[in-house]
């Protein structure tokens, strides 16, 4: 019954309910005998962590607006209520979108129709992201021998590299973990602990780019390989190295890591705000395949019923 709707990322769901980042009582169905209405569900990275990002939301196109604005909050609040415990921060919504969403009336209308139950509830658009993926076959750019790069020694690390760059973020995400009360320290440990130890990839592909002569850092790239795909996870430059192009050479650098092992595709994102690291990975071979967008709840609340 689920299946009935489509979305994008139909496919992982049975590999995500088997290594339980999803679960059975976390997919719920408004229906109306057996007529599928709208279908809601939440995920997270590893199995018994609770619930992290709101992914699937989706309602019926035959559906008036009117009926998707009444049954997409009641089937929200619903399943929120049973799902996220009262007083809880509620996980962010992430929705995946075509590159035209906004110039094609179908998809545009149900999508502001989701858009508009999460309002209602207390959401707000956090971010929307440009979805990037280098294709195998894609050249890569050559070294131009400006940096020299040596693998991520542990932790603390990448930490102390990620801290400075995290000051003066364009990244949304970045921004709000700021805005949120935690330090440029706290916000780059949570990341690192959040995100990058559950990768499965060798921690020897994370790389650290630094100038030949005085091995000073200039920035670094994650490389990795998460739950779905080989992705460039993280990538910055020191704000002391800004200006001069270093972020290509590093972008490349972590390109050839990932093609070097002949996968098919390398996945990345950045918001759509961002336009240097966008141009980046353009100039890199990378193509914008999807849009994302994020919505948040700012704060934590009990579930309207």
């Amino acid at each position: 019954m689920f299946l009935r709707l489509t979305y994008s990322l139909d496919h992982e769901l049975a590999d995500d309910l088997a290594t339980g980042r999803r679960l059975p009582e976390w997919m719920w169905v408004a229906v109306d005998g057996d007529r599928l209405l709208g279908r809601i569900a939440w995920w997270t990275n590893a199995a018994g962590r609770a619930p992290q990002a709101l992914d699937f939301f989706d309602l019926a196109p035959e559906l008036s607006e009117e009926e998707r604005a009444t049954i997409g909050l009641r089937l929200l609040e619903t399943a929120t209520a049973a799902v996220i415990p009262a007083g809880t921060q509620r996980p962010e919504f992430g929705r995946f979108m075509p590159a035209d969403w906004r110039e094609v009336p179908e998809t545009r209308s149900l999508l502001e129709s989701v858009f508009g139950a999460l309002v209602a509830t207390g959401a707000r658009p956090l971010v929307e992201r440009l979805r990037l993926e280098w294709r195998s076959g894609t050249p890569v750019p050559e070294p131009k021998g400006r940096l020299e790069f040596r693998p991520v020694r542990d932790r603390e690390d990448l930490v102390a590299l990620m801290t400075p760059v995290m000051e003066g973020t364009l990244d949304a995400h970045g921004q709000a973990d700021l805005a949120s009360g935690l330090s440029v320290r706290e916000a780059a440990e949570l990341h690192y602990d959040e995100e990058f130890t559950h990768y499965s990839s060798p921690q020897e592909w994370w790389q650290v780019a630094q100038l030949p002569e005085s091995g000073e850092p200039v920035g670094f790239v994650v490389p990795a390989r998460n739950n779905y795909h080989h992705t460039i996870a993280y990538i910055g430059v020191l704000p002391a190295h800004r200006g001069h192009g270093y972020i290509d050479d590093i972008l490349a650098e972590g390109t050839r890591i990932l093609a070097a092992h002949d996968v098919p595709r390398i996945r990345a994102a950045t918001d759509l705000g961002n336009v240097p690291m966008a141009a980046s990975f353009a100039r890199t071979g990378y193509i914008t395949f999807e849009r994302a967008i994020n919505y948040a709840w700012d704060a934590p609340g009990a579930a309207v019923s």
